[in-house]
């Protein structure tokens, strides 16, 4: 399967700028869930600039229902 990495960089919300792994979705997500975490585009735009991406502020903002 081809990646449309073009395509998923205009839905990237990544506020990361060295991060290799924009637009990669596939690469991008198995890199996060490796470190008990989700990738920038499952948080709000204001929660993903403090870069805490892990399961338990995720967990968060489904119970204040945020996301």
């Amino acid at each position: 399967m081809e990646c449309g990495k073009d395509k998923n960089l205009n839905r990237c919300n990544c506020t990361y700028e060295p991060c290799s792994r924009k637009g990669a979705c596939c690469d991008c997500l198995a890199y996060h869930l490796k470190m008990r975490q989700l990738p920038a585009c499952c948080f709000p735009d204001e929660i993903e600039k403090t870069w805490d991406r892990s399961f338990e502020t995720f967990a968060g903002l489904v119970n204040e229902g945020k996301v």
